[in-house]
């Protein structure tokens, strides 16, 4: 079983302390939240297990490999995937296409290997029905569920979903959920954070929320909505699941 751990992680920019003392951890097969109001420092913690926003104290960690100074590609060679906000699909290839794109970085496997793994994968995300589509002309469900193959064509330990939910309708929602289940019963950990809370609190297995740049209150859906602190900055006094 593999460990992404995150450990006191710190962030200033221009002398104003946006990220102080953060710890977390996500364990192989688990899909875990890290979420928190707008200004809170969530995003630049995820940012920084990712790789994009160098930590100003703190260590990022798989296991026993350092991830703390490499960047983000390296990151991805030691196992950690990454699926950011914006479209990432190549919009004048077709969802096959896409998919062999990103197995021919490895270098290790035959041509034959490739395709086996790109069937594979367009038969597990229901791929088949748009595999000769183009990208531009995927739905947001569609988009998605070709992102996560693609990342997933790389073999991570663990996967870092930024906003998984934006862009999807409403009707696709269930199916990215179902798709990130899949994820973690493939045994890769999952660390996800979404402005859909009722969503993402739904669909993770623990949560990590983030206040003033701290970690306020952690553990299972049940934990969080019976956090006063995180109701009177976050959640607000009516919210259910």
């Amino acid at each position: 079983m593999a460990l992404l751990r995150a450990q006191h992680l710190a962030k200033a920019y221009k002398g104003r302390s946006v990220v102080k003392d953060v710890s977390l951890q996500v364990n192989s097969g688990e899909i875990v939240g890290l979420l928190g109001p707008n200004g809170a420092g969530k995003t630049t913690c995820f940012y920084m297990i990712v790789g994009i926003v160098p930590a100003d104290a703190g260590a990022i960690s798989i296991d026993d490999h350092d991830l703390t100074k490499l960047a983000l590609h390296q990151r991805a060679q030691v196992g950690l995937g990454y699926l950011p906000q914006e479209a990432s699909v190549f919009r004048r290839l077709s969802v096959r296409d896409n998919i062999l794109a990103i197995l021919e970085t490895r270098k290790e496997l035959g041509h034959k290997a490739k395709a086996f793994l790109c069937d594979q994968l367009i038969d597990e995300f229901r791929l088949h029905a748009v595999q000769d589509t183009l990208g531009q002309a995927l739905s947001g469900g569609e988009r998605r569920r070709v992102e996560i193959a693609r990342a997933l064509a790389l073999e991570p330990k663990f996967i870092l979903l930024d906003e998984p939910f934006a862009g999807v309708d409403p009707i696709s929602v269930n199916d990215i959920k179902d798709v990130v289940r899949s994820v973690a019963e493939r045994n890769i950990g999952v660390l996800i954070t979404d402005h859909n809370v009722r969503e993402t609190l739904d669909l993770c297995s623990s949560a990590y929320i983030v206040g003033e740049g701290h970690i306020i209150a952690e553990g299972g859906a049940d934990a969080i909505l019976s956090n006063q602190r995180v109701r009177d900055i976050y959640l607000g006094e009516h919210f259910t699941l």
